[in-house]
């Protein structure tokens, strides 16, 4: 088995070849099936026909899940529901969190409020034999930060399941023991922007859901690369991974993105968002707490 790559092809083809039971992770990310205009996929299907196909790789993808292995999807409003239980009831995955990944700045629309937040799904194969990792990702809690309460667990406490990506809005309502989680949206000023696919994860945000879910040296898949964050944020936190992606165009950009991650280099993004803008070309952002309270607008 070829790992610490980029497969070009389609993921169901490719996921295939895997000996079943292979995956510790897997995080997807599809196209929506609302109109995005990708070079080789048509992702205006009918809603029965775009089912179908999520229940092939999908269920390709579960047969390669470690017993006690872990999938994450990402999915916006239209099929979410439709999915959940796909992935549950007909693919016997036990459903863990539904997460709200939320954030402004989102994409402007004209007739109805503009969207801004996308449905991670999270599952496990087995209902007790799984990994979650809780002291790699706590953060501080009410009791510590806001009480000085001596009871508290100087260890913080889990994140909630809501991440909200522009807490400097509300920031007395977003804060760290709230039930948010907070990390931009890749937009186009980014320096984290790969620039050539428009539809891009935060590292941060990715950072999360794998030191949650696998442990260094496990296999953590993408069946739908795009721009390799998934990989590249794998690569840097000691796992390993393997991509498939369709687009000839996106493999071979890619391919150089992940060639070019430094295992144990920084992962892009602010670790604390809550007080610091994303870096853009001109160089970081960066607001103390009490700027932060004042600020309304700083991507």
């Amino acid at each position: 088995m070829n790992i610490n790559t980029v497969h070009h092809g389609d993921c169901r083809a490719g996921l295939a070849e895997l000996p079943d039971g292979t995956i510790d992770l897997a995080f997807a990310d599809p196209p929506f099936n609302i109109g995005y205009k990708y070079d080789v996929y048509d992702d205006e299907r009918a809603a029965d026909e775009y089912l179908d196909w999520c229940r092939g790789w999908g269920g390709e993808l579960v047969r390669k899940l470690k017993p006690h292995g872990t999938f994450w999807l990402a999915i916006g409003d239209d099929f979410a529901a439709e999915l959940k239980v796909l992935f549950q009831r007909e693919l016997g995955l036990v459903s863990r969190n539904w997460v709200i990944w939320y954030y402004t700045f989102g994409v402007n629309c004209k007739y109805k409020f503009t969207r801004s937040h996308t449905h991670l799904l999270y599952f496990t194969r087995d209902k007790t034999r799984f990994t979650f990792n809780a002291d790699d990702i706590r953060v501080p809690s009410a009791r510590q930060l806001v009480y000085a309460d001596a009871r508290a667990d100087k260890r913080g406490r889990l994140p909630d399941d809501t991440w909200v990506l522009r807490p400097q809005d509300a920031p007395e309502a977003f804060s760290a023991e709230n039930d948010v989680w907070y990390q931009p949206r890749v937009c186009g000023t980014f320096a984290e922007r790969a620039g050539f696919h428009g539809c891009q994860m935060p590292e941060q945000l990715l950072g999360r859901i794998i030191r949650a879910c696998s442990n260094p040296g496990d296999l953590v898949v993408d069946p739908f690369a795009g721009s390799g964050s998934t990989l590249v944020t794998a690569k840097k936190l000691g796992r390993n991974f393997l991509g498939y992606e369709l687009s000839e165009q996106y493999v071979e950009k890619l391919r150089e993105r992940v060639a070019a991650t430094i295992h144990g280099a920084p992962l892009e993004g602010s670790a604390n968002p809550l007080y610091s803008a994303p870096s853009t070309p001109d160089g970081p952002v960066i607001r103390t707490p009490a700027q932060a309270q004042s600020a309304t607008l700083f991507t």
